[in-house]
């Protein structure tokens, strides 16, 4: 699978090992930077590595910033992302299997290395769980995405 990696200059310490990890995996990497630890906004990497997936480039992302936090929340502010925040591999699978994410952030200074091999691994073998209550749900944070929230609200069929 093509596996777009992004990471800010906190994340960067942290992104040489996850490409290793994938490559152990047999992904293929899709790098978007950063490239060294010179500070750059999180909303940019994460920018990009949702255009690589969203675009066809890469088929999943991986992001890594400090905590894992500012770049979930810039990556759930695009139309078709669904990024979750992952530090051990259920909430990866799980993200996948009942949420079709095809993103994951995690944070460089929270994510145990000895588990990260295991994240990505889960992340990227999960499939969606295509029943009626997974697109039913899935279809309802597409909604949230269209709509404004009071249309959604007041919408009692969405």
């Amino acid at each position: 699978m093509r596996v777009a990696v992004g990471a800010d200059h906190a994340g960067f310490p942290l992104t040489g090992f996850v490409k290793e990890q994938l490559t152990a995996l047999g992904h293929e990497i899709v790098d978007v930077g950063t490239f060294d630890e010179t500070p750059v906004d999180f909303p940019d990497i994460t920018a990009r590595t949702a255009h690589a997936v969203l675009s066809g480039a890469a088929e999943r992302g991986v992001l890594v910033c400090g905590s894992g936090a500012g770049a979930i929340m810039a990556a759930n502010k695009i139309d078709g992302i669904r990024c979750a925040l992952t530090h051990e591999p259920y909430s990866a699978h799980q993200a996948v299997e009942h949420d079709d994410a095809n993103l994951i952030a995690m944070g460089a200074w929270l994510a145990p290395r000895a588990l990260i091999r295991d994240i990505l691994d889960a992340f990227l073998t999960a499939t969606f769980d295509d029943d009626e209550d997974t697109r039913r749900r899935v279809r309802k944070l597409r909604l949230l995405e269209q709509r404004t929230l009071t249309d959604y609200l007041n919408d009692t069929t969405p």
